[in-house]
């Protein structure tokens, strides 16, 4: 029974995740400026472009978690959430490294890696 439950709240997580993930892309596209401001970086046109290419990638990974979550059958589920799990955790630790004086939007981005990773944890090794 368990089982059930955690497979619905990984879909779940998954979606969030991809909304963070979306809201994330557009913000990237629209105001890397802003972006790379408050994380303390250099906004020189190198940035920019490169900020830009990232973006377009978290739209393609917002598609693929949003179809995971809902057309997945579980071991499909298990394995994204597995994946999101070690680079949520990852983007965390990456994020706290980046070469500039940490801001508050550093620690909170970072903050966020480091929550949705314990979320994929907890539901991936929770048993009941």
């Amino acid at each position: 029974m368990n089982e059930t439950k955690d497979q619905t709240a990984l879909r779940m997580v998954l979606r969030f995740g991809s909304m963070v993930f979306g809201a994330s892309a557009i913000f990237l596209l629209a105001l890397p400026v802003v972006f790379l401001e408050l994380l303390g970086l250099e906004a020189s046109l190198d940035q920019q472009w490169s900020m830009r290419m990232i973006a377009i990638t978290l739209v393609a990974l917002t598609g693929n978690m949003v179809v995971v979550s809902m057309y997945a059958n579980d071991r499909g589920v298990r394995f994204a959430s597995t994946v999101m799990q070690l680079s949520a955790f990852g983007l965390g630790v990456i994020t706290l490294l980046i070469p500039a004086e940490l801001t508050w939007f550093t620690i909170l981005y970072a903050a966020i890696g480091f929550v949705f990773s314990a979320m994929y944890t907890f539901f991936l090794f929770r048993r009941g």
